[in-house]
């Protein structure tokens, strides 16, 4: 059958009319962590501070960002992500029509600069909308899963050796076969704890190591030296961020051991600053940090052409942030399987109806239409931000 250009074009607007974006509604939440928190190179961490946005179409279509900055590591702190979204990012984007995300992006831009956080809540609020009202999984609206199940990779803080060793060991027990060991605050003590970790779970676990941006190119190199004899899957941002020269010296000489930047990659430019340098073999990227999913997506069609594999996840997400980075990490075969985004593992409670549930290390993709997460009222009125 053939359909006339005028039916199309009718078609076009009344969607665009359906998905003009009538309402932007951002709230903030802490949400506490389990136990006694984490600690890494930067801080111990006992909650996570979280934006959330919910933006609402014409036509009755929802859709549901978030980010969930981390002091340290982040660009902005979640303070500072809501004034952007609340007094600048909402306001502007009202109106447009929520599925064009490149008119979106030109906006959001537009309003301010930076602030790649805050743009991806709303972006991810937007393509989540999409997806829901196209009727299909966001993964599908990124072109298809690639994987149907992900595995996750367990993670142990800075810890003495022995107790390092037995929760490595608890994570393997329940399915885990990678994980990541935080080093920092003395080499010595890092080649002790991931000795320890290697003895207890044996040469069939992937370890990596992440120094978040702790040392300088010279102690990193002694590092790499003395996790040589450990079989590292990789060791993420030995050096400090705008180090890049540092890393790839330390990328030089670690004798083999693979060199994942992190802290070093924000925007598309950061990353072909890092290629060019020939400073790392692996990138790590995040639908929040690098500003949503097309910005996202573009970067990983950078690394995958310049022949680097990427991990994907951010330790501390929510619900629906993790989710959105499952979905990414589903559709590309340049992901490298253990994903890091494991918050729910990590918070005593969510802001979704239902906590998903990473505990056996892996995770079949929902079929649902969007991200397939809805946010519980009474938890968001619960945890909210003052």
């Amino acid at each position: 059958m053939t359909v006339s250009t005028p039916v199309v074009g009718r078609r076009i607007v009344e969607t665009q009319a359906r998905l003009a974006i009538e309402r932007v509604e951002v709230f903030g939440v802490a949400v506490p962590l389990v136990g006694a928190g984490f600690k890494n190179a930067y801080l111990t961490k006992t909650v996570q501070k979280s934006a959330i946005v919910r933006v609402t179409a014409a036509g009755g279509a929802v859709g549901l960002g978030n980010i969930d900055p981390s002091p340290g590591y982040s660009a902005q702190t979640v303070e500072e992500s809501l004034a952007a979204l609340r007094n600048k990012l909402s306001a502007c984007v009202i109106g447009l029509d929520a599925s064009n995300i490149h008119v979106l992006n030109c906006r959001l831009d537009a309003a301010m600069d930076g602030f790649l956080d805050a743009k991806a809540a709303i972006e991810m609020a937007c393509v989540d909308l999409t997806a829901r009202a196209l009727g299909i999984p966001v993964y599908t609206y990124l072109g298809g899963a690639a994987k149907e199940r992900l595995t996750f990779n367990a993670w142990i803080g800075i810890l003495p050796p022995d107790e390092a060793a037995a929760e490595a060991s608890k994570w393997v027990a329940r399915g885990f076969r990678s994980a990541k060991i935080k080093v920092g605050g003395g080499i010595e003590a890092d080649r002790d704890r991931v000795k320890a970790v290697r003895e207890a779970v044996g040469q069939t676990v992937a370890l990596r190591v992440d120094a978040n941006a702790g040392y300088d190119a010279d102690t990193a190199i002694r590092l790499a030296r003395l996790m040589q004899p450990f079989n590292l899957q990789l060791m993420e941002q030995p050096v400090p961020a705008g180090d890049i020269a540092g890393m790839a010296r330390v990328r030089r000489e670690a004798e083999g051991i693979p060199i994942m930047a992190d802290e070093s990659i924000l925007d598309h430019a950061s990353l072909i600053a890092v290629i060019k340098a020939e400073a790392a073999d692996i990138v790590k990227l995040k639908v929040m940090k690098q500003g949503g999913f097309h910005r996202a997506r573009a970067m990983l069609a950078t690394a995958e052409a310049a022949g680097i594999r990427c991990v994907v996840g951010h330790g501390f997400g929510l619900g629906v942030n993790t989710m959105a980075e499952i979905m990414f990490a589903a559709s590309s075969t340049n992901v490298i399987d253990g994903l890091e985004c494991v918050g729910p593992l990590k918070t005593a409670d969510d802001i979704t109806t239902a906590k998903l549930d990473l505990s056996a290390g892996t995770l079949a993709l929902p079929p649902g239409p969007g991200l397939g997460v809805a946010l519980d009222e009474a938890k968001l009125d619960r945890y909210r931000l003052a």
